[in-house]
């Protein structure tokens, strides 16, 4: 009779534990994919702004082109020339730093889908734990169940004796 109720204290512990595991799990669960979520809207925010960096590095190739194209039809004076190659090399300044934003933006973006590749990684071997320690749960509550009614049984005949 001990025995039993050793057993059964020790199958309500593992049940506890199981289902305080299960607990824990989902809550991992939830808080990755809380993160997931995030990194995904940083990815998004950040290839809306690598959009916005190319446009501007188009805009800043065109008044590149635009500078040159003026620079070399005109022939008025050298003060005239001068301004415009000053005007084209802070345009050639402003679009290699757009140039670098760009390069930084994708870096950025890349080691976003990196980690994202690797929190989705992440989630799927914790639901798959999670499966494992739900269907353990059940097995030991049907365990249990039945423990519960061999004792109950066995009681009974006691009762009968």
């Amino acid at each position: 009779m001990e025995a039993l109720k050793k057993r059964i204290n020790a199958l309500r512990l593992e049940a506890d534990e199981s289902s305080a595991r299960a607990e824990e799990l989902a809550a991992k669960v939830k808080h990755l994919e809380q993160e997931n979520l995030a990194k995904e809207q940083e990815i998004v925010s950040l290839q809306h702004k690598n959009q916005l960096l190319e446009a501007e590095v188009d805009k800043l190739e065109t008044g590149i082109k635009d500078a040159k194209a003026i620079a070399d039809d005109s022939s008025s004076a050298g003060a005239q020339n001068e301004s415009l190659q000053r005007r084209l090399q802070l345009l050639e300044e402003e679009a290699e730093e757009a140039d670098k934003q760009l390069r930084e933006t994708n870096e950025k973006l890349r080691q976003t889908d990196v980690k994202a590749g690797h929190y989705e990684r992440k989630v799927q071997a914790l639901e798959a734990s999670h499966d494992q320690l739900e269907k353990k749960y059940e097995e030991m509550s049907k365990k249990y169940a039945d423990t519960k009614k061999e004792l109950d049984d066995f009681v009974a005949e006691l009762g009968n004796i």
